[in-house]
Formats: structure tokens, C-alpha cells, sequence
């Protein structure tokens, strides 16, 4: 990636939101060995529908989540793409790397 992950602020912002809640994890970690019915997430984790299609909703919304209709039913799973940006932001936010990248030191503080 040429340009930095962190300069689309509001891409990011978005994709972190989407991960900061319990529920919204739970999701995901429910769809790490594929995709899944939300009929099937309604009884795993024990939600009501309309609160867990409000979830996937903004997980989808953000780019978290691809989904796909069958008949009634919606299938979700994780977009790899997704979690390959922010593991690439979480990266970029490590501090040996912005030194590293940025030829900062220690010593070259601003009030050095």
C-alpha cells in the first residue's frame, strides 16, 4: 500500500467502530470458520433478530461483513479485506514503526 492507512480517517474510524462493541465481536467470532445464517447467530448468541440485524447491519455498512440472500434468509461472513486494513492500521499505529518509518528517535524530541 503506497499511501498510509491512516490519511482516510474516516474509512478507519468506521472499520473500528465496527469492532467496538462485545456483541459485534461475538459476531465475528462466530463467523471466523465461515459464513453463517442470521437464524443460526439468533440462536448462538442468544439475541433477538432485530437487535442482532442492527449489528451486522453497521458491520456491514462499514465493510466488516459480505452478505448474500438466500431465499428469506441472509448469510453473513467476515470480508478478508477488511481485517488485512486493519491489521495494516494497527500496524502502521505501532510506535518502532512510525520511528522506524519517520527516522524519529528518542532524542529528537520536539522540546529537545
Amino acid at each position: 500500500m503506497s499511501t498510509s492507512l491512516l490519511t482516510d480517517l474516516s474509512r478507519t474510524a468506521r472499520l473500528f467502530h465496527a469492532l467496538a462493541d462485545e456483541t459485534r465481536l461475538a459476531i465475528l467470532r462466530q463467523l471466523v470458520d465461515g459464513e453463517r445464517c442470521v437464524c443460526e447467530l439468533t440462536g448462538i448468541l442468544d439475541a433477538a433478530q432485530s437487535r442482532l440485524s442492527f449489528h451486522l447491519r453497521a458491520m456491514k455498512d462499514a465493510g466488516v461483513l459480505i452478505d448474500r440472500r438466500q431465499g428469506r434468509w441472509v448469510y453473513y461472513q467476515i470480508n478478508p479485506e477488511a481485517l488485512e486494513t486493519i491489521s495494516a492500521v494497527a500496524a502502521e499505529l505501532k510506535p518502532a514503526n512510525a520511528q522506524a518509518q519517520h527516522g524519529w528517535t528518542v532524542a529528537d524530541g520536539c522540546c529537545g
